[in-house]
């Protein structure tokens, strides 16, 4: 039997505005979708996340790319509710890349 994919919540459409969420696809545009829905959703929305990627896929996206994509107090409040103690902070902090 395949599943057919979860839609996007349309409660979330407002944090999608330069995009239709009938175009959006969970695979192709996964960060994105994790990203938006982690930085702006509610409670009511954050099962549908974990019910549309696997754990493991949401870790992918906190490694690679939530310091830097999300807000920093967003960044540190999911860090402290998923309980992760450790984590490889970004190579380059913000501005200090050109700062000589």
């Amino acid at each position: 039997m395949i599943m057919q994919p979860l839609p996007i919540p349309y409660s979330l459409q407002p944090y999608f505005q330069k995009y239709a969420l009938a175009d959006l696809r969970l695979r192709r545009d996964a960060n994105l979708i994790i990203q938006r829905t982690l930085e702006y959703g509610t409670w009511d929305e954050v099962p549908w996340l974990f019910q549309a990627y696997s754990r493991q896929r949401i870790q992918c996206f906190r490694r690679e790319h939530s310091e830097r994509w999300l807000k920093p107090v967003t960044f540190n409040y999911w860090r402290k509710l998923l309980r992760i103690r450790q984590w490889q902070p970004a190579p380059f902090g913000k501005g200090e890349l050109w700062n000589p």
